[in-house]
């Protein structure tokens, strides 16, 4: 890994991920990176690439969780210390797989970059997708009551990951496969219910 680059995005990138909701903080963005070059390893693919779109992946979320793929493509695009490290055609790839990330978008990833980075930000651990949704609804539903917030963040694990959802793998990863298995099976039989209930502090007997 290029050390310039490593501290060139701790010092300019990362403190982007202060002004975000907790569910896409730098916690997050470390995962996504460590879920990354992990795939990595298993692909023909430069690794400062890599690292650099998982650390870009989110990084215009604090402007909006709408089109953030678009406005965090835009700060990796816009990034002129980028090209001491990077080709025009290397930053071009880049870009394209951070707007590729997302798992509602309407098409695949344009390339292995962007399977990686889509990979690695489904890190499907059943547990931490459903606190990161209880974070995230909390967050910007601030007036919303426990119950309301349960039945939102029910509806998004349904809708995201359930067995009709949006949701698609794009690479093989046993880990996420696993996870995602385990995910549906726990919205299925309530479990994802009653943690739901458990972060909320919500009586089920009431």
């Amino acid at each position: 890994m290029n050390k310039d680059l490593v501290r060139h995005i701790e010092a300019n990138i990362f403190p982007l991920y202060d002004q975000v909701d907790p569910a896409h903080d730098i916690r997050h963005i470390q995962k996504v990176i460590e879920n990354s070059l992990r795939i990595a390893k298993h692909y023909d693919v430069d690794e400062d690439m890599v690292y650099c779109i998982a650390c870009y992946h989110d990084a215009g979320i604090r402007h909006g969780r709408e089109n953030h793929e678009k406005t965090s493509s835009e700060v990796l695009r816009n990034d002129v210390a980028l090209k001491r490290f990077f080709s025009d055609e290397q930053i071009r790839l880049m870009a394209e797989a951070v707007e590729d990330h997302r798992a509602s978008s309407n098409h695949e990833p344009r390339s292995i970059y962007g399977c990686i980075v889509a990979e690695a930000d489904r890190d499907i651990d059943p547990e931490r997708i459903i606190r990161r949704s209880v974070d995230y609804t909390l967050a910007h539903h601030p007036e919303a009551s426990k119950e309301e917030i349960r039945s939102i963040v029910l509806f998004h694990l349904e809708d995201k990951y359930g067995r009709k959802g949006y949701l698609k793998l794009y690479l093989h990863d046993e880990r996420n496969e696993a996870g995602l298995e385990t995910l549906r099976v726990m919205i299925e039989t309530q479990e994802a219910a009653s943690r739901i209930d458990q972060l909320l502090n919500i009586n089920p007997a009431r």
